[in-house]
């Protein structure tokens, strides 16, 4: 917590005091039904959870990254689904505040801030992946308009969302072909239609849906910034904070799971003892707290260079694929604590355990991750000092 102020500290314990009074009690039920958190949703709205990351005039004020990772951190150790509402929101918004001209700052953040307005960024294609270069969905100049062809898949908050951020071919010819890759902001307009919510493991409550572009005609201003060829360069500034988010998710996730598991490892007893005083589980509870410390650390460092204006996609790429596969562990070890219960869905730890893979495979998979970090080990000469 060093490196927020005094008034960011107490937005932090102002969340995580609603998180334990209004999240965790509910959160078990409404996973299990995949019911969408609508009260919750409107709760977090009054707390201005949908713009942190937007700064006056367009809303109250933004928190710096550390801030916002330790929220997000928050809001996951209640629901991690919860944390998702606003992943997504935040990089867009982000994009606008950094990229967007000042007809659509003035648009659509002040509507963003309050959560009136909700966003989600649309990247991930049928048959794409994290190769984003290779995107099919490509939108046509037609005099003062653009007509958008293509699909796209798991995008999260998308039926409940008035605004995407549609990554884009406006140049298929381009060469190398990001340089025709755009940023459209689509609203919900004709020949635009949110498929199927796609079944999934964990990350209920929260749909991620197939989206389908079928001659969907644009205003030529919908083009982020006002200048085709520059999507992206922005959106991979974008997900340097989508990741750092992704991270902070993964690191609520395990500590909701680290925190159940000390707490039954002091009541459950066996050979007449509480099984903390067995090596074998005082060991796990080790290893796992000294995890989540280590995936918050570099979580903040991430987000210190986000504050500092210097390029942080590295220090992201490692603080998303440290703190997933941390997670990952660590909430397998919870079940391992609980024994039978942990496999039980009367207790939280199995959601835990089906909510972390999300974070491997989600905001560009660990593989992707680790050719991020690799090539600006190589382009930075190494790690530096």
């Amino acid at each position: 917590m060093m490196q927020i102020n005094a008034e960011e500290r107490e937005i932090v314990e102002l969340v995580a005091r609603f998180v334990d009074r209004a999240v965790r009690p509910v959160a078990r039920d409404l996973e299990h039904a995949n019911t969408y958190p609508a009260a919750l949703i409107e709760q977090m709205k009054q707390l201005g959870v949908y713009g942190l990351v937007i700064p006056a005039p367009y809303g109250d004020f933004a928190v710096s990254m550390a801030c916002y990772s330790l929220i997000t951190e928050e809001l996951a150790r209640g629901w991690m689904s919860l944390a998702g509402a606003f992943g997504g929101h935040s990089v867009v918004a982000s994009l606008l505040v950094r990229f967007g001209t000042e007809d659509q700052r003035a648009r659509y953040l002040p509507r963003l801030a309050t959560g009136e307005l909700r966003a989600t960024m649309a990247l991930t294609e049928p048959d794409g992946g994290s190769d984003l270069q290779a995107l099919r969905t490509h939108a046509r100049p037609d005099g003062d308009t653009y007509v958008i062809n293509g699909s796209k898949t798991w995008i999260s908050n998308a039926r409940h969302s008035g605004l995407v951020a549609l990554l884009c071919k406006t140049d298929p010819t381009a060469v190398p072909a990001y340089k025709g890759i755009s940023i459209l902001l689509v609203e919900k307009v004709p020949g635009f239609t949110v498929a199927r919510d796609l079944p999934k493991l964990g990350y209920r409550g929260i749909e991620s849906c197939e989206l389908h572009f079928d001659d969907c005609v644009v205003p030529a201003d919908a083009l982020l910034g006002g200048e085709a060829g520059k999507g992206f360069t922005q959106m991979m500034s974008g997900l340097e904070i989508g990741r750092i988010q992704v991270a902070a998710r993964a690191i609520g996730v395990a500590r909701a799971a680290f925190d159940d598991s000390l707490s039954y490892a002091q009541q459950r007893s066996t050979f007449g003892k509480p099984i903390i005083e067995h090596q074998s589980i005082s060991n796990y509870l080790a290893d796992m707290a000294t995890g989540i410390m280590a995936a918050r650390q570099l979580n903040l460092f991430a987000a210190a260079r986000v504050d500092a204006g210097e390029r942080a996609d590295m220090e992201a790429g490692m603080a998303k694929l440290f703190a997933s596969e941390m997670a990952a562990k660590v909430t397998l070890d919870a079940v391992r604590i609980h024994g039978g219960y942990g496999y039980s869905t009367e207790y939280d730890v199995e959601r835990y355990f089906r909510d972390a893979p999300l974070m491997i495979v989600g905001e560009g998979t660990n593989e992707i991750q680790r050719n991020v970090i690799t090539r600006q080990l190589v382009q930075r000469g190494g790690l530096g000092r």
